[in-house]
């Protein structure tokens, strides 16, 4: 290819990338989907993009670098606090589990696909990870009650690396049953399983550590924070895999881990970063891998990757996780819900085309692997959300409510709620407002309310946001956040006092977010309100004391809130019609005397 070629092919998977994550943000679709559309038509359709003639051996060292940067940037969402309550599931599912699924796959690869040996036993560990790049945004939208959002989360992403590892192992050892050295195979398979994660885990604490002390000491400009942080990723990941072969995947993702938990330095910048640079990776990414893939290869399955892909969702995942889940104390539902939640991502389309280059039957190999990928895509992305609602996982019209800030009014307000059963979840980047929430028993993410990482918390029940921040501008910013993530309607703010936004104070009919309580109700207000000793009250409403009477007692309350006996919550706005009436409660703000 000449030089004027190779400009217009790289432009193109840029655009097919970008252009296909816009859309199915718009069509409210997997963007999985429409990245291996775009690939399909761009690479074995039209032969547009030749992968091979475009980067040549570059191709497999640049997909693993990226895929080193997209599992670092989803370690980073991990908290090690939630292990406290998926603890024991996450490790039956990462042991038990993978073993199941490994050696179900690798079954039904032989005498459904006619496989061979080592090309039964390397997809089945190859189709032993799920897609954090796929579970994530399933989860995003669906918003799971319970454990099995964090659980999900965190099987997608430290799965990754363990079914990268095993495919590694298992294609040596397949290598060694078929020359019948069967002791040295086994023995070198535990090994350098071992072997592989101490390096990792080892390498990755050491550079997580180099990088919060570089930070720490403010030894960098702040501008070069997220490219200082990339080069360490990189170097992190290819120092461990010269150490030993594979151990890169742990080194990033235990590295992603150590910096996402420490409290000595803040790595938003970083997340920000390698948020955008994962989008524009795993966009190109798709696309450049589905562009090598050979339909003529998919097509000669026939019936059998019909039947391949039925026993991947209907019998691997369901058998595996009811097996593994077994005395952990998941609920019945949340082990079924699981059953029904394993799309394969880009770390599966990007091992198997690292591994097809080994094998003879390489076109097949990686045909597969993008049926299971797809068909699984296709079918959970779809049913998903349905299958939560039924399990009683899943909420039609969530009820709770996600607060941008954890200060004392805001924890006040999410107290009275959360002891309605409304549920309630608090983001906030003071240290000290998260600690004093947690005290009190709520629900607390520390981080930018702004920030992509907002996706990847637990949201199960929560249907609306409250921007409740001492910033006008950044209430108006977190609107439009939120809009993101719950629609429209559901999003609120507080009253922003006249003059406060300067200029921008001329557009204020145009500000989004409807008003939360009155136009009187700004941060300055509430905060006086609750400085002079104010409470927020709950007063059920009965024949005999109406709101009418709540008013004579109360003449200077706030109405905030007004609840059914459904459990359905009515905020009371600036543009609410309707006032609390007999048999429901009502909450506000009163004086405490």
């Amino acid at each position: 290819m000449d030089s004027q070629q190779i400009l217009v092919a790289l432009t193109g998977v840029l655009v097919l990338g970008i252009g296909s994550q816009w859309l199915a943000s718009r069509l409210k679709l997997p963007s999985i989907l429409l990245l291996l559309a775009a690939g399909v038509v761009a690479g074995p359709a039209t032969g547009f993009i030749v992968p091979k003639q475009l980067f040549g051996d570059l191709l497999l060292p640049m997909v693993s670098l990226a895929i080193a940067i997209i599992l670092f940037e989803g370690a980073m969402t991990l908290r090690l606090s939630e292990l406290k309550l998926i603890g024991r599931p996450l490790f039956m599912l990462l042991t038990i589990g993978v073993a199941i699924t490994g050696a179900l796959t690798a079954l039904a690869a032989s005498y459904v696909l006619q496989f061979g040996l080592t090309e039964s036993i390397l997809l089945g560990t190859v189709l032993t990870v799920t897609g954090p790049t796929v579970v994530g945004p399933l989860l995003q939208h669906i918003r799971p009650i319970g454990k099995v959002g964090p659980l999900a989360r965190w099987e997608g992403i430290v799965v990754d690396p363990i079914g990268a590892i095993l495919a590694v192992l298992a294609f040596a050892a397949a290598r060694a049953v078929e020359t019948a050295e069967l002791n040295d195979a086994a023995m070198s398979g535990v090994t350098g399983f071992l072997a592989t994660f101490l390096v990792g885990t080892v390498l990755g604490l050491i550079s997580a550590w180099c990088l919060r002390e570089v930070l720490k000491r403010h030894w960098v400009s702040d501008h070069l924070d997220s490219p200082l942080a990339l080069a360490m990723v990189l170097l992190t990941f290819t120092s461990a895999n010269l150490l030993h072969h594979e151990a890169g995947l742990v080194a990033v993702t235990v590295m992603g881990l150590a910096l996402a938990n420490q409290h000595k330095v803040s790595v938003s910048r970083i997340i920000d970063f390698k948020e955008n640079l994962t989008v524009l990776l795993i966009s190109c990414l798709f696309v450049v891998l589905t562009a090598r893939l050979e339909l003529d290869s998919v097509a000669s399955f026939g019936w059998r990757g019909l039947a391949f892909l039925a026993l991947m969702i209907l019998v691997v995942r369901p058998v595996s996780v009811m097996i593994s889940t077994v005395g952990c104390g998941l609920p019945m539902s949340e082990r079924l819900f699981l059953s029904w939640l394993a799309p394969r991502g880009i770390v599966a389309a990007a091992v198997a085309s690292v591994f097809s280059a080994e094998m003879p039957n390489g076109s097949s190999f990686v045909a597969a692997a993008f049926v299971v990928i797809v068909g699984t895509v296709v079918v959970y992305g779809l049913t998903a959300g349905w299958v939560a609602r039924k399990l009683g996982l899943s909420i039609a019209n969530p009820q709770g409510v996600l607060f941008a800030s954890a200060h004392a009014g805001a924890r006040a307000i999410a107290s009275a709620l959360q002891n309605l059963e409304i549920p309630v979840r608090l983001v906030d980047t003071n240290r000290a407002h998260i600690r004093a929430a947690q005290m009190e028993g709520l629900p607390t993410f520390f981080g930018n309310i702004l920030s992509e990482e907002l996706d990847d918390i637990d949201l199960g029940g929560i249907g609306r946001l409250f921007a409740m921040t001492r910033n006008s501008e950044v209430n108006i910013l977190a609107v439009h956040r939120g809009e993101e993530l719950f629609e429209r309607k559901e999003c609120y703010r507080l009253s922003i006092p006249l003059g406060s936004l300067g200029r921008t104070d001329v557009g204020r009919e145009a500000l989004t977010g409807r008003i939360l309580f009155s136009e009187q109700a700004t941060y300055e207000e509430l905060d006086r309100r609750f400085a002079a000793g104010e409470i927020v009250k709950t007063t059920r409403l009965s024949e005999e004391f109406t709101l009418d009477e709540f008013r004579e007692q109360y003449p200077d309350a706030l109405l905030l809130f007004a609840v059914d006996s459904s459990g359905s919550l009515t905020i009371l706005t600036t543009d609410t019609e309707t006032e609390p009436v007999v048999d429901q409660t009502v909450v506000a703000l009163v004086s405490s005397v």
